[in-house]
């Protein structure tokens, strides 16, 4: 219960002695079943003995029968609303299952999803997607609205397997998308997805994906937490955003550095971290996935400058 009760404290704006802290990455297990998936990914939690569990899913939304790629407008108009049972993601509901059975009053886990451009974006659409933006805006609009109902289906299925949450990844930087494709595309049916999940789950969060990003228009999105690179290059940092929402804020490290320096630059780094985060409404946490390749003595470092807390 106490890490239940020390994110239940960041959500309701107490004052914290120490942040809660998660840490993730992509297993790379979705070739696999959801059995194998839940016990890598639980016995990841418990050794680095984390206060979330960020479950990743790698599981794919299923492309059209008969489709290999989304390249042209016709190709787009074959997308149809699907079971969530009789996808792959029938293995991730599947993982969360027994995550529940092992996390159920010990602690929340949230799960991943894609928005409906980065959905459509990993192997379905890919390198035609910016092209179809263009020629067939109708076509895609059309596309969208239907993997955005999948998504929201598939992400109420989810907290109705015990996930405290979703993680919505949303591609937001120039470095991705123009400030018009983010804001026609991408921010709307994100947006739609947020706004389904906010009442059913405490812990929904908004991850502001990229490097240069849009994050005027992402303060305002409908989920209880916001996540994204602040300690990257281009920020914004952690307190530039405090004073512009009153949402809870998730980051503090930058994930791209871990695998390249010393335990001693790690344990400073996540002291600056904490410093910059604050006492309240804060999670500690990356900007993004870590490398899988991590050296386990970093992860651990990073555990055990945030247990000493403020």
């Amino acid at each position: 219960m106490e890490k239940i009760r020390l994110v239940d404290d960041a959500l309701s704006g107490k004052t914290l002695s120490r942040p809660p802290l998660t840490l993730w990455y992509h297993f790379g297990v979705h070739h696999g079943p959801g059995e194998k998936f839940a016990e890598l990914i639980l016995d990841y939690f418990f050794h680095y003995d984390f206060d979330i569990l960020k479950v990743m899913n790698d599981y794919y939304h299923p492309l059209p029968e008969g489709v290999t790629s989304l390249a042209s407008a016709e190709d787009l108009e074959k997308i149809s609303l699907v079971e969530v049972e009789r996808t792959d993601w029938a293995e991730q509901l599947k993982a969360l299952r027994l995550i529940r059975k092992r996390l159920e009053g010990v602690a929340y886990f949230v799960d991943t999803v894609f928005d409906p451009w980065h959905t459509l974006l990993r192997g379905m659409a890919g390198e035609n997607l910016l092209r179809l933006a263009e020629s067939s805006p109708g076509a895609l609009h059309r596309a969208l609205d239907v993997v955005t109902e999948n998504l929201t289906r598939y992400s109420l299925a989810a907290i109705g397997e015990g996930a405290a949450g979703i993680f919505l990844s949303i591609p937001a930087g120039e470095e991705m998308v123009s400030r018009d494709i983010f804001l026609e595309f991408v921010r709307p049916y994100a947006e739609r997805i947020l706004s389904e999940v906010r009442s059913k789950a405490p812990l929904n969060i908004a991850h502001v994906h990229g490097e240069r990003l849009f994050m005027e228009e992402c303060l305002n999105l409908p989920a209880q937490v916001l996540n994204w690179w602040d300690r990257g290059p281009h920020g914004p940092s952690l307190p530039e955003v405090r004073e512009r929402t009153d949402r809870v804020l998730m980051g503090g490290i930058d994930h791209t550095i871990l695998p390249r320096h010393t335990v001693d630059f790690i344990r400073r780094h996540v002291r600056e971290g904490m410093e910059l985060g604050g006492r309240e409404k804060f999670i500690l946490a990356g900007g993004c996935s870590i490398s899988s390749s991590l050296p386990p003595r970093a992860i651990r470092a990073v555990v055990e400058e945030a247990r000493v807390g403020f």
